[in-house]
C-alpha cells in the first residue's frame, strides 16, 4: 500500500480543497494522461486500484506514471468514543487532488489501448475525469 516512509507531523488538519491545481497540469512523461475535473481526496487504496486496472489492461506493456502521492494522514476516533481527549488515530492516507491535475500517465502502448486502460482507471475513482493527449507548446502532437 502507498504511504510515506516518514512525515514531519503525524496528524494533519483537514484544510480546504478549493481552487485549481497549481502544478502538474500537463502530460510530461507519457503520451496520454488522466486529468481530474473535480477536487477530492483520493485514497491510497483508490490509487492502487487504478494502478492494478491499468497494468492488467496493458498486460504489463508500456509504462505507467502515477503523478499523485498520498501524503496527507486521515484520522478518526473510534466508534462510541466521546469528544475531547485529543485527536484520533491515523486511519489512512490520501492525496489532495484539485481540478486540472494529471493523476496518471501512460506511454509505450497503442492509443486505443491507452484510452481503454485510462477509462478503466477512471472508473475506480470517485471524481469526474478526462483523458488528455500530450501537447507541444505550439499545438497538438
Amino acid at each position: 500500500m502507498l504511504m510515506p516512509k516518514r512525515v514531519k507531523y503525524r496528524k494533519l488538519q483537514r484544510g480546504k480543497n478549493r481552487g485549481m491545481a497549481k502544478g502538474g497540469t500537463l502530460v510530461h512523461f507519457g503520451e496520454w494522461g488522466l486529468k481530474a475535473l473535480e477536487a477530492r481526496w483520493i485514497t491510497a487504496q483508490q490509487i492502487e486500484a487504478c494502478r492494478l486496472a491499468v497494468t492488467r489492461t496493458v498486460k504489463r506493456n508500456g509504462k505507467l506514471w502515477i503523478r499523485i502521492f498520498p501524503d496527507k494522514s486521515i484520522t478518526s476516533k473510534g466508534i462510541g468514543v466521546r469528544g475531547g481527549k485529543g485527536k484520533g488515530d491515523v486511519e489512512g492516507w490520501v492525496a489532495v487532488v484539485k481540478p486540472g491535475r494529471i493523476m496518471f500517465e501512460i506511454g509505450g502502448v497503442s492509443d486505443d489501448l491507452a484510452k481503454e486502460a485510462l477509462k478503466k482507471a477512471a472508473d475506480k475513482l470517485p471524481i469526474r475525469t478526462k483523458i488528455v493527449r500530450k501537447y507541444n507548446i505550439g499545438g497538438e502532437l
